[in-house]
């Protein structure tokens, strides 16, 4: 059994020994809505309150840069779900802020660059 250093308890062949939902004492829908390409970032705050390991994990991979929920839930092993909670809590402390994603311009279907990208990445593959 080890810790891996981020405060999860893990067993080498069992895996995360915590289940998720005891994480967040069995709430699984977040008070504050986010998307997974939501970006979260540290404010500099702590929370007056000790929420647990992952909570400090999730404060110290927002502090460097702003990152998304998914990459924060993948850094944490803990479903999307769940890590949605977490962030929520930290949020409510203002220990976190957060942004929308923002929406990716797509180009016109008819743009003739990308079409000969296409076209040429088809030839190539025959």
């Amino acid at each position: 059994m080890t810790d891996a250093g981020n405060g999860a308890w893990l067993d080498d062949e069992a895996g995360r020994l915590v289940r998720p939902y005891t994480v967040t004492s069995g709430r699984t829908r977040s008070e504050v809505h986010f998307d997974l390409l939501s970006l979260v970032m540290a404010t500099g705050r702590r929370p007056t309150t000790y929420l647990g390991p992952d909570c400090d994990q999730a404060l110290d991979l927002c502090g460097a840069r702003p990152i998304t929920v998914a990459e924060v839930a993948a850094h944490l092993h803990l479903p999307a779900s769940i890590t949605k909670v977490l962030l929520s809590d930290l949020v409510g402390h203002r220990a976190l802020t957060t942004q929308a994603p923002r929406p990716i311009e797509a180009a016109s279907p008819t743009d003739r660059i990308i079409l000969e990208a296409v076209l040429d990445g088809l030839r190539k593959r025959i």
